[in-house]
């Protein structure tokens, strides 16, 4: 697809704030809009029917992102609350066959695909357990809880040849396509610095869920949701905040960081940092939780044949009572790339050639007759067109209104069973992204800095 065809200009001011709404690039009221252009390509000669297993927020929204999908149908869902249940049949039709154990899911030979929207200490199983019985699997990020699961579900892709896809929906983003373009050309210079924040302030956003009325022994079958974790008596607490708990869950890397890594892993090719530091506290949501509200970390990127050595820093804080708010910065050596989730804007300040003087410099030292000889001199070294000031420019880009890269990620999905094209995102990939996640909480409980082996995809 040529440039033009993937975007076009859009030069009235008035409609880029209208089409923009309250979205991140709203507020460039001076500034040109490149709008991307979506790269229309679904083909639905034959039907694919898709169970979920998990039917929580993830599990809902992505039955209902991919049942966008033209030829796609929803047959079956798995949960261990009966609630989840009745909602499938209130919402979906009450022709949709439902249960609480996941493996009658997977022996339906009706079945041809599975979304995998569990806890994450479930991941795992699920998926090795799909994979087997012959489903593609879309599993929902991170990958995995521990990273030895991660080299098990490699390998069981590996053999099975099943398709396989994580869901972090980011990277089969239009913008994010795009922005890797624009990298890859060379437009900030080298990269040197990725910075990101992800900073909330509210008991949702908190994981706080709300909790049903009906969460009874009778409703949930707690005892499976426990797996291989210690035995504790019934919670619904632990079964609706799971995120809170780090034997359900990989707590604020797992859930947040893994987004920010996928996305600087797909722009710049990167396999992963090799140093990895964490720190951080629990200060506002102690609500029995036993991960922190505010994570921050350091990950060091060596230099590969795709990218120069750089420092990543990323924090998350669940106490930041500004209100919140997110950014991720990607600071080269002549601009920086601001990314947001399905839009951007590139920054430049490309440096003149001639250094400069006057300003907080030695020069006003000087005395008059040495001033003269220095400018003299300094004229005659640097010609007038290297002494212009620092060049800076401006430019956003950004997905039209109504883009939904969650959509485009199941059409990525759905078109790699019809044809065998490659994922976006397999498990490799994933475990790539995960791992350093992982590998956070690690740094963070052990209060240590850890080192990974981004190849082999294992601490070292």
């Amino acid at each position: 697809m040529t440039d033009n065809s993937r975007r076009k200009f859009l030069r009235n001011l008035g409609g880029t704030a209208a089409l923009l709404g309250a979205g991140p690039l709203s507020t460039l009221a001076k500034e040109h809009v490149q709008l991307l252009k979506p790269d229309i390509r679904i083909s639905a000669n034959d039907s694919i029917r898709i169970g979920c297993i998990g039917m929580g927020i993830m599990g809902f929204g992505d039955v209902d992102t991919a049942l966008k999908v033209p030829g796609v149908e929803f047959v079956a869902a798995a949960d261990l609350y009966q609630g989840h249940l009745d909602k499938v049949k209130e919402k979906y039709g009450k022709n949709i066959f439902t249960t609480r154990d996941y493996r009658e899911l997977l022996n339906r030979k009706d079945i041809d695909a599975v979304i995998v929207a569990t806890p994450d200490h479930w991941h795992d199983t699920i998926s090795i357990a799909a994979m087997e019985k012959g489903k593609a699997v879309y599993c929902e990020k991170p990958m995995v809880q521990q990273i030895e699961e991660g080299h098990k579900v490699i390998a069981t892709q590996q053999r099975t040849k099943a398709v396989f896809q994580v869901g972090s929906q980011r990277v089969s983003s239009i913008a994010l396509a795009e922005a890797k373009r624009r990298y890859e050309a060379g437009e900030i210079g080298q990269l040197n610095v990725v910075e990101a924040r992800m900073d909330r302030h509210d008991a949702l956003g908190a994981w706080q869920y709300s909790i049903p009325p009906d969460a009874t022994p009778a409703n949930i079958d707690f005892d499976t949701f426990l797996k291989d974790t210690a035995k504790v008596p019934f919670d619904p607490t632990r079964f609706f905040r799971w995120r809170n708990y780090k034997a359900y869950g990989t707590g604020i890397p797992g859930d947040l960081f893994v987004h920010l890594i996928s996305g600087l892993h797909f722009i710049t090719g990167s396999l992963g940092p090799e140093r990895i530091y964490a720190s951080g506290n629990l200060v506002q949501w102690k609500d029995g939780r036993d991960v922190p509200d505010v994570v921050v970390a350091i990950f060091d990127y060596p230099e590969t044949k795709t990218h120069p050595a750089f420092q990543m820093t990323l924090r998350v804080n669940f106490a930041d009572g500004s209100g919140g708010g997110e950014y991720t910065r990607f600071i080269g050596t002549e601009g920086v790339l601001e990314l947001g989730w399905d839009d951007f804007k590139i920054k430049k300040h490309k440096l003149a050639a001639a250094p400069g003087y006057g300003g907080w410099d030695t020069w006003n030292t000087f005395t008059k007759a040495t001033q003269d000889t220095f400018v003299q001199q300094y004229n005659a070294k640097y010609p007038a067109d290297q002494r212009k000031p620092a060049q800076r420019s401006e430019d956003a880009y950004a997905a039209p209104r109504g883009y939904d890269s969650r959509q485009d990620h199941f059409i990525n999905f759905f078109e790699s069973m019809r044809t065998g094209k490659p994922v976006v995102e397999d498990a490799t990939f994933g475990l790539r992204a995960a791992g350093p996640a992982l590998v956070t909480n690690e740094s963070y409980f052990s209060k240590k800095v850890l080192h990974w082996d981004a190849q082999k995809m294992k601490i070292v």
